[in-house]
Protein backbone atom coordinates (compact mmCIF):
# COMPACT_ATOMS: atom_id res chain seq x y z
CA UNK A 1 0.00 0.00 0.00
CA UNK A 2 1.28 3.80 -0.74
CA UNK A 3 3.28 5.31 1.92
CA UNK A 4 1.97 8.87 2.75
CA UNK A 5 3.53 9.46 6.07
CA UNK A 6 5.55 11.73 4.70
CA UNK A 7 2.78 13.89 5.04
CA UNK A 8 2.58 13.39 8.87
CA UNK A 9 3.47 16.59 11.09
CA UNK A 10 7.03 16.29 12.37
CA UNK A 11 6.09 15.29 15.91
CA UNK A 12 4.75 11.90 13.52
CA UNK A 13 1.30 12.91 14.46
CA UNK A 14 -0.87 11.21 11.61
CA UNK A 15 -2.51 13.62 9.19
CA UNK A 16 -5.02 13.29 6.23
CA UNK A 17 -6.78 9.39 6.30
CA UNK A 18 -4.70 8.29 8.87
CA UNK A 19 -5.76 10.44 11.49
CA UNK A 20 -8.17 8.86 14.07
CA UNK A 21 -8.56 5.68 12.42
CA UNK A 22 -11.36 3.30 12.62
CA UNK A 23 -10.15 0.32 15.59
CA UNK A 24 -10.66 -3.09 13.97
CA UNK A 25 -7.38 -4.19 16.18
CA UNK A 26 -5.29 -3.95 12.61
CA UNK A 27 -4.50 0.00 11.69
CA UNK A 28 -2.83 -1.25 8.04
CA UNK A 29 -6.54 -2.88 7.58
CA UNK A 30 -8.49 0.44 8.85
CA UNK A 31 -6.30 2.47 6.41
CA UNK A 32 -6.59 0.53 3.26
CA UNK A 33 -10.39 -0.04 3.89
CA UNK A 34 -10.85 3.92 4.46
CA UNK A 35 -8.51 4.30 1.67
CA UNK A 36 -10.95 1.98 -0.52
CA UNK A 37 -13.99 3.76 0.29
CA UNK A 38 -13.09 7.00 0.09
CA UNK A 39 -11.90 5.97 -3.23
CA UNK A 40 -15.74 5.38 -4.11
CA UNK A 41 -16.46 9.13 -3.75
CA UNK A 42 -14.25 9.54 -6.55
CA UNK A 43 -11.20 11.03 -5.28
CA UNK A 44 -7.88 11.10 -6.45
CA UNK A 45 -5.10 9.08 -4.88
CA UNK A 46 -2.95 12.84 -4.92
CA UNK A 47 -6.06 14.51 -3.42
CA UNK A 48 -6.21 11.40 -0.52
CA UNK A 49 -2.81 12.21 0.61
CA UNK A 50 -3.33 15.89 1.58
CA UNK A 51 -4.28 16.73 5.05
CA UNK A 52 -7.90 17.44 5.66
CA UNK A 53 -9.78 20.48 6.53
CA UNK A 54 -12.90 19.49 8.05
CA UNK A 55 -16.24 22.22 6.98
CA UNK A 56 -18.71 21.98 9.77
CA UNK A 57 -21.98 22.37 7.49
CA UNK A 58 -24.89 23.62 9.23
CA UNK A 59 -27.34 24.46 6.49
CA UNK A 60 -30.80 23.12 6.98
CA UNK A 61 -34.64 24.15 5.61
CA UNK A 62 -35.39 24.94 9.35
CA UNK A 63 -32.94 27.85 10.01
CA UNK A 64 -33.07 30.60 7.56
CA UNK A 65 -30.37 32.44 9.00
CA UNK A 66 -28.44 29.79 7.13
CA UNK A 67 -29.67 29.89 4.24
CA UNK A 68 -26.31 30.68 2.40
CA UNK A 69 -24.45 27.75 3.92
CA UNK A 70 -24.35 26.20 0.69
CA UNK A 71 -22.81 28.88 -0.92
CA UNK A 72 -20.52 29.28 1.57
CA UNK A 73 -19.34 25.79 1.83
CA UNK A 74 -18.72 25.79 -1.59
CA UNK A 75 -16.02 29.17 -0.91
CA UNK A 76 -14.63 27.33 1.87
CA UNK A 77 -13.51 24.14 0.05
CA UNK A 78 -11.63 26.50 -3.15
CA UNK A 79 -9.85 28.04 -0.80
CA UNK A 80 -9.01 24.70 1.13
CA UNK A 81 -8.07 23.26 -2.55
CA UNK A 82 -5.82 26.42 -3.74
CA UNK A 83 -4.35 26.34 -0.50
CA UNK A 84 -3.19 22.53 -0.86
CA UNK A 85 -5.54 20.77 1.69
CA UNK A 86 -8.59 18.31 1.24
CA UNK A 87 -11.88 20.05 2.24
CA UNK A 88 -14.74 17.40 3.40
CA UNK A 89 -18.13 19.12 4.41
CA UNK A 90 -20.13 17.20 7.48
CA UNK A 91 -23.22 17.88 8.74
CA UNK A 92 -24.23 18.77 12.58
CA UNK A 93 -26.89 19.79 14.41
CA UNK A 94 -28.60 23.04 13.31
CA UNK A 95 -30.09 25.78 15.53
CA UNK A 96 -32.87 27.94 13.90
CA UNK A 97 -34.01 30.08 16.59
CA UNK A 98 -37.96 30.74 15.46
CA UNK A 99 -38.12 27.10 14.47
CA UNK A 100 -37.67 25.37 17.89
CA UNK A 101 -39.83 24.45 20.64
CA UNK A 102 -39.40 25.24 23.27
CA UNK A 103 -36.60 27.01 23.09
CA UNK A 104 -32.91 26.72 21.08
CA UNK A 105 -31.26 27.40 23.99
CA UNK A 106 -32.44 24.02 25.42
CA UNK A 107 -30.17 22.59 22.23
CA UNK A 108 -27.09 24.55 22.42
CA UNK A 109 -25.45 22.07 24.02
CA UNK A 110 -26.60 19.29 22.23
CA UNK A 111 -25.21 21.11 18.94
CA UNK A 112 -21.68 21.67 20.85
CA UNK A 113 -21.58 17.53 21.63
CA UNK A 114 -22.49 16.88 18.22
CA UNK A 115 -19.65 19.45 16.69
CA UNK A 116 -16.60 18.34 19.53
CA UNK A 117 -16.98 14.88 19.21
CA UNK A 118 -17.74 15.03 14.98
CA UNK A 119 -14.43 16.52 15.02
CA UNK A 120 -12.53 14.80 17.60
CA UNK A 121 -14.01 11.54 15.61
CA UNK A 122 -13.28 12.10 12.08
CA UNK A 123 -10.21 12.54 9.97
CA UNK A 124 -9.78 16.01 9.86
CA UNK A 125 -6.53 18.04 10.96
CA UNK A 126 -8.23 21.69 11.03
CA UNK A 127 -12.16 22.60 11.12
CA UNK A 128 -14.21 25.72 9.44
CA UNK A 129 -17.25 26.31 11.81
CA UNK A 130 -20.02 27.44 9.77
CA UNK A 131 -22.70 29.33 11.69
CA UNK A 132 -24.89 32.12 12.32
CA UNK A 133 -27.90 31.77 13.97
CA UNK A 134 -28.08 33.33 17.58
CA UNK A 135 -27.12 29.42 19.18
CA UNK A 136 -25.10 28.15 16.47
CA UNK A 137 -21.90 29.82 17.20
CA UNK A 138 -21.50 29.64 20.68
CA UNK A 139 -22.52 26.29 20.00
CA UNK A 140 -19.46 25.93 17.68
CA UNK A 141 -17.15 27.66 19.86
CA UNK A 142 -17.90 25.50 22.39
CA UNK A 143 -17.22 22.47 20.79
CA UNK A 144 -14.16 23.64 19.52
CA UNK A 145 -12.79 24.98 22.43
CA UNK A 146 -13.29 21.28 23.91
CA UNK A 147 -11.68 19.87 21.13
CA UNK A 148 -8.82 21.65 21.02
CA UNK A 149 -8.00 21.10 17.04
CA UNK A 150 -7.25 24.16 14.73
CA UNK A 151 -10.41 25.93 14.43
CA UNK A 152 -11.76 28.94 12.51
CA UNK A 153 -15.33 30.30 12.78
CA UNK A 154 -16.99 31.64 9.75
CA UNK A 155 -20.51 33.70 10.10
CA UNK A 156 -23.02 33.58 7.93
CA UNK A 157 -23.13 37.34 8.19
CA UNK A 158 -26.37 39.57 8.89
CA UNK A 159 -29.35 40.16 6.72
CA UNK A 160 -29.55 43.86 4.73
CA UNK A 161 -32.49 46.18 6.25
CA UNK A 162 -34.59 47.22 2.99
CA UNK A 163 -36.49 50.30 2.29
CA UNK A 164 -40.16 50.11 3.01
CA UNK A 165 -41.96 52.77 2.87
CA UNK A 166 -39.71 55.72 3.89
CA UNK A 167 -38.21 53.39 6.33
CA UNK A 168 -35.88 50.77 6.41
CA UNK A 169 -36.87 47.21 7.77
CA UNK A 170 -34.78 44.81 9.25
CA UNK A 171 -35.34 41.76 11.51
CA UNK A 172 -36.27 41.99 14.72
CA UNK A 173 -36.27 45.03 16.25
CA UNK A 174 -38.53 46.44 14.07
CA UNK A 175 -40.73 43.46 14.08
CA UNK A 176 -40.94 43.94 17.62
CA UNK A 177 -41.55 48.10 17.50
CA UNK A 178 -44.67 47.12 15.03
CA UNK A 179 -46.17 44.23 17.18
CA UNK A 180 -46.07 46.54 19.75
CA UNK A 181 -47.92 49.22 18.06
CA UNK A 182 -49.92 46.26 16.86
CA UNK A 183 -51.00 45.30 20.76
CA UNK A 184 -51.50 49.06 20.68
CA UNK A 185 -53.93 48.87 18.13
CA UNK A 186 -51.84 51.41 16.40
CA UNK A 187 -51.55 49.02 13.17
CA UNK A 188 -54.22 47.27 11.68
CA UNK A 189 -54.98 43.30 10.73
CA UNK A 190 -53.87 44.11 7.35
CA UNK A 191 -50.80 46.34 8.55
CA UNK A 192 -49.19 44.34 10.56
CA UNK A 193 -49.62 41.25 7.82
CA UNK A 194 -47.60 43.81 5.32
CA UNK A 195 -44.80 44.79 7.56
CA UNK A 196 -44.73 40.86 8.52
CA UNK A 197 -43.81 40.41 4.51
CA UNK A 198 -41.27 43.01 4.49
CA UNK A 199 -38.97 42.79 7.72
CA UNK A 200 -36.48 39.74 6.69
CA UNK A 201 -36.11 39.90 3.00
CA UNK A 202 -32.37 38.73 2.26
CA UNK A 203 -29.92 36.09 3.64
CA UNK A 204 -28.56 36.06 6.93
CA UNK A 205 -29.08 36.81 10.27
CA UNK A 206 -31.32 39.53 12.15
CA UNK A 207 -29.84 42.90 10.83
CA UNK A 208 -29.78 44.61 14.52
CA UNK A 209 -27.23 44.14 17.27
CA UNK A 210 -29.26 41.16 18.42
CA UNK A 211 -27.69 38.01 19.62
CA UNK A 212 -26.74 36.54 16.39
CA UNK A 213 -24.76 39.82 15.38
CA UNK A 214 -23.29 39.94 19.09
CA UNK A 215 -22.01 36.52 18.74
CA UNK A 216 -20.23 36.74 15.75
CA UNK A 217 -18.51 40.01 16.97
CA UNK A 218 -17.25 38.25 20.05
CA UNK A 219 -15.98 35.77 17.78
CA UNK A 220 -13.91 38.24 15.95
CA UNK A 221 -13.20 39.88 19.39
CA UNK A 222 -12.10 36.54 21.31
CA UNK A 223 -9.45 35.80 17.60
CA UNK A 224 -11.24 32.43 16.31
CA UNK A 225 -12.09 34.64 12.85
CA UNK A 226 -10.54 36.31 10.55
CA UNK A 227 -10.05 40.27 10.71
CA UNK A 228 -13.41 42.25 9.80
CA UNK A 229 -15.46 39.26 8.51
CA UNK A 230 -17.97 39.62 11.93
CA UNK A 231 -20.42 41.70 10.05
CA UNK A 232 -19.82 41.57 6.13
CA UNK A 233 -23.62 41.05 5.07
CA UNK A 234 -24.72 37.89 3.53
CA UNK A 235 -25.50 38.57 0.05
CA UNK A 236 -22.48 41.02 0.03
CA UNK A 237 -19.57 39.33 -2.46
CA UNK A 238 -16.93 39.84 0.03
CA UNK A 239 -18.76 37.53 2.32
CA UNK A 240 -17.82 34.46 -0.17
CA UNK A 241 -14.23 35.67 -0.30
CA UNK A 242 -14.11 35.61 3.06
CA UNK A 243 -15.29 32.15 3.04
CA UNK A 244 -12.42 31.29 0.52
CA UNK A 245 -9.87 33.10 2.96
CA UNK A 246 -10.87 30.76 5.78
CA UNK A 247 -10.68 27.68 3.98
CA UNK A 248 -7.05 28.65 3.23
CA UNK A 249 -6.39 30.10 6.56
CA UNK A 250 -7.61 26.94 7.51
CA UNK A 251 -5.15 25.28 5.72
CA UNK A 252 -1.79 27.09 7.32
CA UNK A 253 -2.98 26.75 10.82
CA UNK A 254 -2.37 22.91 10.47
CA UNK A 255 0.51 21.66 12.17
CA UNK A 256 0.86 25.27 13.51
CA UNK A 257 -2.39 26.28 15.10
CA UNK A 258 -2.84 28.47 16.83
CA UNK A 259 -5.43 26.08 18.72
CA UNK A 260 -8.44 27.02 20.77
CA UNK A 261 -6.67 26.60 23.58
CA UNK A 262 -3.88 29.54 22.74
CA UNK A 263 -7.00 31.72 21.50
CA UNK A 264 -9.25 31.53 23.44
CA UNK A 265 -7.48 32.64 27.51
CA UNK A 266 -8.34 34.95 30.30
CA UNK A 267 -7.22 37.69 28.73
CA UNK A 268 -8.82 36.98 25.27
CA UNK A 269 -12.23 36.80 26.99
CA UNK A 270 -11.63 40.23 28.83
CA UNK A 271 -11.42 41.78 25.12
CA UNK A 272 -14.57 39.78 23.94
CA UNK A 273 -16.42 40.96 27.28
CA UNK A 274 -15.20 45.00 26.47
CA UNK A 275 -16.20 44.60 23.08
CA UNK A 276 -20.10 43.48 23.96
CA UNK A 277 -20.07 46.36 26.40
CA UNK A 278 -18.94 48.65 24.00
CA UNK A 279 -21.72 47.16 21.28
CA UNK A 280 -24.37 47.57 23.58
CA UNK A 281 -24.51 43.85 22.42
CA UNK A 282 -26.73 40.93 23.55
CA UNK A 283 -27.54 39.72 26.86
CA UNK A 284 -27.58 36.57 25.86
CA UNK A 285 -24.15 36.40 25.00
CA UNK A 286 -22.93 36.91 28.45
CA UNK A 287 -24.52 33.39 28.83
CA UNK A 288 -22.45 31.78 25.69
CA UNK A 289 -19.66 33.68 26.29
CA UNK A 290 -19.24 32.19 30.10
CA UNK A 291 -20.13 28.38 28.45
CA UNK A 292 -17.29 29.06 25.98
CA UNK A 293 -14.90 29.98 28.77
CA UNK A 294 -16.15 27.38 30.99
CA UNK A 295 -14.77 25.30 28.12
CA UNK A 296 -11.32 26.43 28.56
CA UNK A 297 -11.72 26.20 32.58
CA UNK A 298 -12.34 29.58 32.71
CA UNK A 299 -14.79 31.93 35.11
CA UNK A 300 -16.30 34.76 34.32
CA UNK A 301 -17.34 36.65 37.13
CA UNK A 302 -20.61 38.89 36.61
CA UNK A 303 -18.44 41.15 39.86
CA UNK A 304 -16.11 41.66 37.02
CA UNK A 305 -18.51 42.24 33.99
CA UNK A 306 -19.85 45.73 36.83
CA UNK A 307 -16.20 46.89 36.70
CA UNK A 308 -15.47 46.62 32.76
CA UNK A 309 -18.81 47.94 32.24
CA UNK A 310 -18.15 50.84 34.16
CA UNK A 311 -14.80 51.91 32.01
CA UNK A 312 -16.05 50.66 28.61
CA UNK A 313 -18.52 53.54 26.37
CA UNK A 314 -20.78 52.15 24.19
CA UNK A 315 -19.50 53.72 21.07
CA UNK A 316 -21.92 52.57 18.26
CA UNK A 317 -25.34 53.71 17.52
CA UNK A 318 -26.98 49.98 16.49
CA UNK A 319 -30.36 49.07 16.75
CA UNK A 320 -32.14 48.32 19.49
CA UNK A 321 -30.45 51.03 21.17
CA UNK A 322 -29.49 53.18 18.63
CA UNK A 323 -30.75 53.66 14.23
CA UNK A 324 -28.14 52.01 12.27
CA UNK A 325 -28.24 47.79 11.26
CA UNK A 326 -24.96 45.40 11.67
CA UNK A 327 -24.31 46.33 7.68
CA UNK A 328 -24.00 49.55 8.32
CA UNK A 329 -21.48 49.26 11.10
CA UNK A 330 -19.44 46.68 8.47
CA UNK A 331 -19.34 49.83 6.03
CA UNK A 332 -18.53 52.39 8.73
CA UNK A 333 -15.18 50.66 9.45
CA UNK A 334 -16.42 47.57 11.32
CA UNK A 335 -14.82 46.06 13.68
CA UNK A 336 -11.19 47.58 12.93
CA UNK A 337 -12.37 50.95 14.00
CA UNK A 338 -14.31 49.77 17.08
CA UNK A 339 -11.20 47.46 18.04
CA UNK A 340 -8.59 50.65 17.54
CA UNK A 341 -10.95 53.21 19.49
CA UNK A 342 -11.13 50.71 22.55
CA UNK A 343 -7.29 49.78 21.77
CA UNK A 344 -5.95 50.84 25.64
CA UNK A 345 -8.64 48.81 27.15
CA UNK A 346 -7.67 45.29 25.45
CA UNK A 347 -5.14 42.92 25.72
CA UNK A 348 -3.00 43.02 22.84
CA UNK A 349 -0.77 40.37 23.07
CA UNK A 350 -3.99 37.53 22.62
CA UNK A 351 -3.64 35.27 20.28
CA UNK A 352 -5.29 35.22 17.13
CA UNK A 353 -6.59 32.48 14.17
CA UNK A 354 -4.02 34.64 11.81
CA UNK A 355 -1.44 33.73 13.64
CA UNK A 356 -0.75 37.82 14.72
CA UNK A 357 -1.75 38.87 18.23
CA UNK A 358 -4.29 41.60 18.38
CA UNK A 359 -2.05 44.12 18.82
CA UNK A 360 -0.18 43.65 15.39
CA UNK A 361 -3.50 43.22 13.37
CA UNK A 362 -4.11 46.45 15.38
CA UNK A 363 -0.94 48.44 14.47
CA UNK A 364 -2.68 49.46 10.82
CA UNK A 365 -5.35 52.05 11.37
CA UNK A 366 -8.50 51.49 9.57
CA UNK A 367 -8.53 53.01 6.67
CA UNK A 368 -11.72 55.21 7.12
CA UNK A 369 -14.39 55.64 9.88
CA UNK A 370 -18.04 56.50 9.49
CA UNK A 371 -18.38 58.62 12.95
CA UNK A 372 -22.29 58.77 12.44
CA UNK A 373 -21.97 54.73 13.38
CA UNK A 374 -18.52 54.40 15.26
CA UNK A 375 -17.94 56.95 18.29
CA UNK A 376 -14.82 57.65 19.15
CA UNK A 377 -13.88 57.58 22.78
CA UNK A 378 -13.95 60.78 23.25
CA UNK A 379 -17.32 61.02 22.11
CA UNK A 380 -19.50 58.23 23.40
CA UNK A 381 -22.91 57.43 22.48
CA UNK A 382 -23.12 56.14 26.18
CA UNK A 383 -19.71 56.70 28.68
CA UNK A 384 -20.42 53.06 30.23
CA UNK A 385 -21.11 49.69 28.64
CA UNK A 386 -24.57 48.26 27.87
CA UNK A 387 -24.81 45.69 30.43
CA UNK A 388 -24.80 45.84 33.95
CA UNK A 389 -25.01 42.72 36.67
CA UNK A 390 -27.16 43.16 39.78
CA UNK A 391 -27.29 41.21 43.12
CA UNK A 392 -29.26 40.78 45.99
CA UNK A 393 -31.80 38.80 48.56
CA UNK A 394 -33.91 38.16 45.06
CA UNK A 395 -30.86 37.48 42.73
CA UNK A 396 -28.24 36.15 45.15
CA UNK A 397 -25.85 35.30 42.20
CA UNK A 398 -26.87 38.04 39.77
CA UNK A 399 -29.05 39.09 37.33
CA UNK A 400 -28.22 41.33 34.24
CA UNK A 401 -29.76 44.40 32.90
CA UNK A 402 -29.15 45.82 29.28
CA UNK A 403 -29.25 49.43 30.80
CA UNK A 404 -28.49 50.51 27.16
CA UNK A 405 -31.68 49.93 26.16
CA UNK A 406 -33.45 50.79 29.25
CA UNK A 407 -35.23 53.92 30.24
CA UNK A 408 -33.20 55.41 33.29
CA UNK A 409 -35.95 56.82 34.69
CA UNK A 410 -36.33 53.41 36.10
CA UNK A 411 -33.55 52.69 37.61
CA UNK A 412 -33.89 53.64 40.96
CA UNK A 413 -37.36 52.36 41.88
CA UNK A 414 -39.19 50.34 44.34
CA UNK A 415 -42.43 48.80 43.38
CA UNK A 416 -45.29 46.31 43.58
CA UNK A 417 -45.02 42.89 42.14
CA UNK A 418 -47.57 41.43 39.90
CA UNK A 419 -46.82 37.83 39.61
CA UNK A 420 -46.92 35.35 36.65
CA UNK A 421 -46.31 31.81 38.01
CA UNK A 422 -45.67 30.52 34.46
CA UNK A 423 -45.31 31.79 30.52
CA UNK A 424 -48.94 29.66 30.36
CA UNK A 425 -50.06 31.74 33.38
CA UNK A 426 -48.61 35.19 31.71
CA UNK A 427 -50.44 33.69 27.97
CA UNK A 428 -53.88 33.82 29.79
CA UNK A 429 -53.84 36.85 32.23
CA UNK A 430 -51.32 39.74 30.59
CA UNK A 431 -54.25 40.90 28.54
CA UNK A 432 -57.49 40.50 30.87
CA UNK A 433 -58.85 44.06 31.36
CA UNK A 434 -59.20 42.90 35.08
CA UNK A 435 -55.56 42.54 35.69
CA UNK A 436 -54.53 44.28 38.62
CA UNK A 437 -51.33 46.18 37.02
CA UNK A 438 -50.44 49.84 37.01
CA UNK A 439 -47.54 51.75 35.33
CA UNK A 440 -45.35 51.12 38.46
CA UNK A 441 -45.48 47.85 39.23
CA UNK A 442 -42.65 45.49 38.89
CA UNK A 443 -44.20 42.52 36.48
CA UNK A 444 -42.51 39.08 37.82
CA UNK A 445 -41.94 36.03 35.61
CA UNK A 446 -41.29 32.51 37.66
CA UNK A 447 -40.59 29.22 35.85
CA UNK A 448 -39.12 30.24 32.60
CA UNK A 449 -35.44 29.48 33.83
CA UNK A 450 -32.60 26.86 32.86
CA UNK A 451 -34.34 24.03 35.07
CA UNK A 452 -37.45 24.60 33.96
CA UNK A 453 -39.70 22.75 31.20
CA UNK A 454 -39.51 25.48 29.32
CA UNK A 455 -35.49 25.92 29.18
CA UNK A 456 -35.06 29.49 29.69
CA UNK A 457 -36.83 30.41 26.59
CA UNK A 458 -36.43 34.34 25.81
CA UNK A 459 -39.56 35.29 27.39
CA UNK A 460 -37.90 38.25 29.66
CA UNK A 461 -39.41 40.77 27.18
CA UNK A 462 -42.53 40.55 29.18
CA UNK A 463 -45.64 42.34 26.92
CA UNK A 464 -47.06 45.54 28.06
CA UNK A 465 -50.59 44.68 29.07
CA UNK A 466 -52.65 45.74 26.48
CA UNK A 467 -55.15 48.07 29.03
CA UNK A 468 -51.42 49.43 29.65
CA UNK A 469 -49.92 49.03 26.07
CA UNK A 470 -53.28 51.48 24.57
CA UNK A 471 -52.91 53.77 27.47
CA UNK A 472 -49.35 54.70 25.85
CA UNK A 473 -47.08 52.83 28.46
CA UNK A 474 -44.10 51.76 26.79
CA UNK A 475 -41.59 50.99 29.51
CA UNK A 476 -42.47 49.11 32.76
CA UNK A 477 -39.63 47.01 34.76
CA UNK A 478 -39.97 43.56 34.11
CA UNK A 479 -38.30 40.66 35.93
CA UNK A 480 -37.46 36.87 35.00
CA UNK A 481 -35.22 33.83 35.12
CA UNK A 482 -35.46 33.65 31.54
CA UNK A 483 -33.89 35.36 28.61
CA UNK A 484 -34.78 37.96 25.99
CA UNK A 485 -34.07 38.41 22.46
CA UNK A 486 -30.81 40.65 21.92
CA UNK A 487 -33.59 42.36 19.09
CA UNK A 488 -35.49 43.22 22.44
CA UNK A 489 -35.54 46.85 24.18
CA UNK A 490 -37.26 47.91 27.77
CA UNK A 491 -36.11 47.84 31.74
CA UNK A 492 -36.18 44.13 31.79
CA UNK A 493 -33.95 42.35 34.59
CA UNK A 494 -33.31 39.07 33.25
CA UNK A 495 -31.25 35.61 34.46
CA UNK A 496 -32.05 35.84 37.40
CA UNK A 497 -29.95 33.22 39.67
CA UNK A 498 -30.65 31.01 40.77
CA UNK A 499 -33.82 30.67 38.92
CA UNK A 500 -37.50 29.25 40.33
CA UNK A 501 -37.44 26.07 39.24
CA UNK A 502 -34.12 25.23 41.53
CA UNK A 503 -36.18 26.96 44.51
CA UNK A 504 -33.84 30.36 44.74
CA UNK A 505 -35.92 33.34 46.19
CA UNK A 506 -37.89 34.02 42.77
CA UNK A 507 -40.26 31.29 43.64
CA UNK A 508 -41.49 32.53 46.50
CA UNK A 509 -42.32 36.09 45.60
CA UNK A 510 -46.09 36.73 45.74
CA UNK A 511 -48.22 39.64 44.55
CA UNK A 512 -48.37 42.20 46.43
CA UNK A 513 -44.48 42.08 47.80
CA UNK A 514 -42.56 45.00 47.25
CA UNK A 515 -39.14 44.83 45.22
CA UNK A 516 -36.25 47.03 44.97
CA UNK A 517 -34.19 48.21 42.13
CA UNK A 518 -31.15 49.87 42.66
CA UNK A 519 -28.50 50.22 39.20
CA UNK A 520 -26.47 52.69 40.73
CA UNK A 521 -25.81 50.05 43.90
CA UNK A 522 -25.95 47.35 41.56
CA UNK A 523 -28.75 45.59 43.52
CA UNK A 524 -32.39 43.99 43.08
CA UNK A 525 -34.34 43.20 46.52
CA UNK A 526 -36.94 41.41 47.63
CA UNK A 527 -38.39 43.27 50.72
CA UNK A 528 -39.48 40.07 52.55
CA UNK A 529 -38.43 38.95 55.94
CA UNK A 530 -36.73 35.51 55.87
CA UNK A 531 -39.03 34.55 58.68
CA UNK A 532 -42.07 34.62 56.15
CA UNK A 533 -39.67 33.55 52.89
CA UNK A 534 -39.03 30.15 55.41
CA UNK A 535 -42.40 29.88 55.61
CA UNK A 536 -43.15 29.99 51.88
CA UNK A 537 -40.56 27.66 51.29
CA UNK A 538 -42.17 25.16 53.27
CA UNK A 539 -43.36 21.57 51.17
CA UNK A 540 -41.82 23.40 48.13
CA UNK A 541 -41.04 20.97 45.47
CA UNK A 542 -39.23 21.56 42.00
CA UNK A 543 -40.34 20.23 38.53
CA UNK A 544 -40.02 16.25 37.43
CA UNK A 545 -37.26 15.16 35.47
CA UNK A 546 -38.30 14.08 32.01
CA UNK A 547 -38.12 10.40 31.97
CA UNK A 548 -35.45 9.78 28.95
CA UNK A 549 -33.95 11.17 26.02
CA UNK A 550 -31.95 14.42 25.94
CA UNK A 551 -34.56 16.55 28.21
CA UNK A 552 -33.79 13.83 31.09
CA UNK A 553 -29.53 14.61 30.18
CA UNK A 554 -30.89 18.71 30.39
CA UNK A 555 -32.29 18.52 33.27
CA UNK A 556 -30.53 16.61 35.32
CA UNK A 557 -26.69 18.20 33.99
CA UNK A 558 -27.54 22.40 33.40
CA UNK A 559 -26.38 24.78 35.40
CA UNK A 560 -27.83 27.93 36.03
CA UNK A 561 -27.28 31.26 34.30
CA UNK A 562 -24.22 32.58 36.18
CA UNK A 563 -22.56 29.67 34.76
CA UNK A 564 -23.55 29.73 31.38
CA UNK A 565 -26.16 26.80 31.31
CA UNK A 566 -23.96 24.34 30.11
CA UNK A 567 -23.48 20.56 31.26
CA UNK A 568 -22.08 20.31 34.06
CA UNK A 569 -19.68 17.22 32.91
CA UNK A 570 -18.37 19.55 30.12
CA UNK A 571 -16.52 22.49 31.77
CA UNK A 572 -13.01 22.64 32.33
CA UNK A 573 -10.25 21.04 29.92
Amino acid sequence: MADDTKNDDPQGEPRGFRRNLTNYGDREFALYLRRSFAQSTGLSKSLMNRPIVGIAQTGSDFNNCHRNVPELVEAVKRGVLAAGGLPLAFPTVSLGEVFLSPTSLLFRNLMSVDTEEMVRAQPMDAVVLIGGCDKTVPAQLMGAASADLPAIQLVTGPMVAMPFRGERLGACTDCRRFWAKYRAGEVSDEGIDTIEANLATTAGTCAVMGTASTMAAIAEALGMSLPDTAAIPAVHADRIRAAEATGARAVAMIGKGPRPSEIITPKSVENAMTVLLALGGSTNAIIHLTAIAGRRGIEISLARLNELSDRTPVLVDLKPTGQYYFADFHAAGGMQALLTELKDLLHLDCMTVTGQTLGERLATPPAWVDRGVIRSRAEPFDPVGGLVAVFGSLAPRGAILKRSAADPKLFEREGRAVVFSSLEDLAARIDDPDLDVTPDDFMVLQNAGPLSASGMPEAGYLPIPKKLAQAGVKDMVRISDARMSGTAYGTIVLHVSPDAASGGPLAFVRNGDRIRLSVRDRRIDLLVDEAELARRREGWQGPDVPARGYRRLYAQQVLQADQGCDFEFLRGV
